[in-house]
């Protein structure tokens, strides 16, 4: 047997060998996290995460913090004028005057009496604008939320894309001896070693750029979680697709009753109206009431006379400050209807791109898993066979190897983003669309039992 015999049988079984161990790493690498370890000390949970950002972060603790000082406005508001004490000492006298003439101390408590029921109302106004700074509170947690899980589908992903580069870099160096044993056997030429090593200098500058995006998502974990930005973190759990069951009509009830932003919008019509109720009310004087007890200066008791008496404010005369001030209030409370109006203008408009987003992204994670990568390893399958009996060239079997990583990546992609707007989407509407849909379906449950 020749020489150039023996290297094609051998550059043959080397290929075989190669393709089917390339056929194994494709058809291995399933799209779910069943080959996942199952040590959950190796994996970083999203809920854990989750749980430390809501426990730990600056950002949320200052805006709890806020809300809390907004709930003692409360008392403040509500309260009544604080009592008022003097007392009249006599100094000195320059004239002669009887004993028991005038008094030489005087003692006076004086309370005001909230008959209007101005306070009541302010603190009304106060608990809305408490109840609307929990509001806030909620979303600016449900935004961190949000961002926190975008950071790990990130971190994720960039960790897929990477060990997917790098799988394909340990196969495209196979096919680069392939290649130089076919060449050694004179079957083929250098081209295809130029190909294949051109091809794997692009996948070590894409690992750099994932490289970068793993760090990049690392480091917005740890600033949520208000650790080091450099602190290392466990591998996270891989992506699922898991369709949600929703519909842009319950998107829009859901966002209408549960979107803080709306009852912030509530809250400020509220504090309004209570405060324009308020400045109406300042027509009506709130009296003083008033106790006096004097001692004479020859007198040998501790109280000589006792006084009772009451004073009020007379508003009549200052009839533009009062008018003026009722007239702000009805301005601010037209205002803050409007203001609601227009928020729940935004919000509708927000379910709806952010719903077509959501379904975009789905469409795409669904087509590319259930159609676009099965067609692409049954190509390299086809491919391969072709390359075994000559019938098909290298450049085939390069092209179709990179057309298989393209689609796997893309689909990793449109994964993330599918999960990203589904946090997205969550955020906007204010509430946990599973939590969302249990409860949906356990009141639809119990009403159906109603006779």
């Amino acid at each position: 047997m020749n020489i150039s015999l023996r290297w094609s049988i051998l550059a043959g079984g080397v290929v075989s060998f190669v393709f089917i161990f390339l056929t194994n790493q494709l058809d291995g690498q399933v799209i779910s996290s069943r080959n996942e370890p199952a040590s959950e000390s190796e994996i970083l949970s999203l809920d854990d995460v989750v749980r430390e950002v809501l426990t730990n972060n600056p950002s949320l603790k200052a805006a709890t913090a806020d809300w809390q000082a907004m709930r003692e406005r409360i008392p403040q508001a509500r309260a009544w004028a604080d009592p008022r004490v003097g007392f009249d000492q006599r100094v000195a006298r320059f004239v002669s005057v009887p004993r028991n003439a005038f008094s030489d101390e005087k003692l006076m408590v004086e309370q005001t009496l909230p008959v209007a029921g101005k306070n009541r109302l302010q603190a009304v106004a106060a608990n809305a604008d408490a109840a609307s700074a929990f509001e806030e509170l909620r979303r600016k947690q449900l935004d961190t939320v949000a961002r926190t899980r975008a950071a790990f589908y990130r971190l994720a992903n960039a960790g897929k894309q990477l060990e997917l580069n790098r799988k394909n870099s340990d196969l495209l160096k196979q096919f680069v001896e392939i290649s130089r044993a076919k060449m050694a056997s004179g079957n083929k030429s250098q081209g295809d070693v130029l190909s294949a090593n051109t091809e794997l200098a692009k996948l070590d500058e894409a690992q750099f750029d994932f490289e970068r995006e793993i760090s990049e998502a690392r480091t917005a974990l740890n600033v949520l979680m208000n650790r080091r930005p450099e602190t290392p973190l466990a591998r996270p759990a891989a992506l699922a697709f898991q369709p949600a069951e929703i519909s842009l009509p319950n998107l829009e009830a859901l966002a209408l009753n549960n979107r803080p932003e709306l009852a912030m919008a509530q809250r400020k019509i509220e504090a309004a109206q209570a405060r324009l109720k308020a400045a109406r009310k300042e027509w009506i004087p709130e009296p003083s009431l008033r106790i006096e007890g004097d001692r004479y200066n020859g007198a040998g008791q501790v109280v000589s006379e006792l006084d009772a008496g009451f004073s009020i404010a007379l508003p009549w005369f200052n009839r533009s400050k009062y008018r003026a001030g009722i007239g702000e209030n009805e301005k601010l409370f037209e205002a803050a209807q409007h203001e609601m109006e227009a928020v729940q203008s935004d919000t509708l408009g927000q379910v709806v791109d952010q719903y077509r987003r959501l379904e975009t992204f789905h469409h795409h994670t669904e087509l590319y898993q259930t159609k676009l990568l099965p067609l692409a390893r049954e190509a390299v399958n086809a491919q391969r066979a072709g390359y075994e009996s000559d019938q098909a060239g290298f450049l085939e079997i390069l092209t179709a190897q990179q057309t298989v990583r393209d689609v796997e990546s893309m689909y990793w992609d449109h994964l993330m983003h599918y999960q990203i707007a589904l946090a997205d989407l969550e955020a906007l509407i204010g509430v946990d669309l599973v939590t969302a849909t249990n409860a949906a379906r356990v009141q639809h449950n119990h009403g159906g039992d109603k006779p």
